[in-house]
């Protein structure tokens, strides 16, 4: 197992988003681990007005501009947590939003943030979490290297504002990516 590390997280959020496709999202429980492979993305930046950063650093937002490499976990709709990832340098935000994961082995439908979330149990403890620590309950590891040309960009989803920036990136033909 090879934790990604924070210099990974530390670069353009674009570029992060689509390296992170393959990689493989690990929660460790009380009844073992819960893992799988990183399918779908969405990537956000503080220049971005669908981006929780685009106001500055609000309450919400705070978390955005910290140290990549760590979790950010919001609470949406009144029923979904959704998990991101810090990326950029320091005092700039950026973010991915982990849509859907291809689970390991098979079992819950992940296709979704909110599925996502729920499925790994991931809540609003997480929200600041290292990823990049061995010590983490909560981490991103190196897992299948994805072709470019198996790289699909598009516009995202499920949101209003910015909603035609090219900026969701997927596995080409994977069935866990969500479906529109």
């Amino acid at each position: 197992m090879t934790i990604i590390s924070q210099d990974f997280y530390n670069r353009n959020t674009l570029e992060v988003a689509k390296d992170i496709l393959g990689c493989k999202l690990n929660r460790r429980t009380e009844s073992g681990i819960l893992s799988g492979i990183i399918v779908e993305v969405e990537a956000y930046t503080q220049e971005d007005p669908a981006c929780h950063a685009f106001k500055g650093k609000t309450p919400r937002a705070i978390t955005l501009f910290k140290q990549p490499g760590i979790a950010y976990v919001y609470f949406i709709y009144g029923m979904y947590h959704c998990m991101n990832i810090v990326t950029e340098e320091y005092d700039r935000a950026g973010a991915v939003l982990i849509r859907a994961l291809e689970p390991l082995p098979p079992t819950e439908n992940t296709n979704g943030p909110g599925k996502l979330c729920k499925a790994l149990n991931i809540t609003k403890e997480f929200n600041e979490t290292d990823i990049t620590s061995k010590e983490s309950d909560l981490w991103i590891e190196e897992g299948i290297i994805v072709p470019k040309k198996q790289i699909i960009t598009t516009t995202r989803i499920g949101i209003k504002l910015a909603a035609d920036f090219p900026w969701r990136f997927y596995i080409k033909e994977n069935k866990f990516v969500s479906k529109l």
